[in-house]
């Protein structure tokens, strides 16, 4: 059978998590597809999927061939584009992956125009609160919030957020007074655990980097309880600039000691080498380049 139809098949299969399913989908035989992943198992000489009487799941190899696949059957029908003249309209999927809350907030509005402006470009995100190696996972562009190392990919800068101290007006009003980080001993302190490093938040006193031990009354693992906790008058939380700025704007929350803020977070969109880069890859870049140039929240 042919290649790239078997990996068709195995996409398939694994996309619908059964051979029936996957028939039904292809509008081919149970059969012919039961052939088809063995056919493609036995050329490559790795199990791919495993079955039982009730479920179909992916071997560990099965998921990364899953990934290639994927890859390369987009780059194959962008080919049959090219070849037939379509030059103006990319398509095929693109998998995208950011943080959750800059996902959530920044990020989903600007893929949702990028399909407004892309009709045939499908969008696949993997928004989590660690570093997710592109090549290794399979994705196409991330967004980084983060000095970045050298490495073989590119990394355009887009803009930069600050780690921002935070509390409503309420709270700020029947509080002690707060003029430098160490009267923050003396309140009520709300932590992110993924944004503080052993415990610590970090500060710039006459031009030097100084820690301080964070005694926190709450502490959660997330940003937007931090936030609530923040909005209702419980005390200072510390986030990114990004994610407050909607109630920093209305009010609801103030930015406190911003003269003793650490340098900003530089945003970079990450991809991997232009010369690797398909049409709707960089489609993609482009338009979220711009884009993200252009939010207010990321300056």
């Amino acid at each position: 059978m042919d290649r790239l139809l078997t990996m068709s098949v195995f996409v398939a299969v694994a996309e619908e998590a059964g051979f029936a399913a996957a028939a039904r989908r292809l509008n081919m035989s149970p059969s012919s597809v039961t052939r088809a992943v063995g056919d493609l198992e036995a050329r490559i000489g790795a199990r791919l999927l495993h079955r039982t009487t009730r479920s179909v799941t992916l071997t560990e190899a099965g998921e990364r061939y899953l990934v290639d696949c994927r890859h390369i059957l987009n780059d194959v029908e962008e080919a049959d584009r090219h070849a037939a003249g379509v030059h103006a309209s990319p398509s095929g999927e693109v998998w995208i992956t950011g943080s959750v809350v800059f996902g959530r907030m920044v990020l989903t509005p600007a893929l949702l125009e990028l399909q407004d402006q892309y009709p045939e470009i499908s969008i696949s995100t993997l928004f989590v609160d660690r570093m997710v190696h592109l090549i290794d996972e399979g994705m196409d562009i991330a967004i980084r919030i983060a000095e970045l190392p050298d490495s073989s990919l590119i990394a355009i800068r887009v803009g930069e957020v600050r780690r921002a101290l935070c509390a409503a007006p309420s709270y700020l009003a029947a509080s002690g007074p707060l003029q430098t980080p160490g009267d923050l001993l003396n309140h009520d302190l709300i932590e992110v655990s993924h944004e503080t490093l052993r415990g610590e938040w970090d500060f710039q006193i006459d031009g030097k980097a100084t820690t301080f031990k964070v005694k926190s009354r709450a502490r959660f693992n997330i940003a937007d309880p931090a936030i609530d906790a923040a909005l209702s008058g419980r005390g200072i939380t510390r986030v990114l600039s990004y994610m407050v700025a909607p109630h920093v704007e209305t009010g609801d929350l103030v930015i406190v000691l911003p003269e003793f803020e650490p340098p900003p977070l530089p945003v970079h969109v990450v991809h991997k080498e232009a010369g690797q880069a398909s049409a709707r890859v960089r489609a993609a870049v482009d338009f979220l380049v711009q884009k993200l140039r252009e939010d207010p929240r990321l300056r």
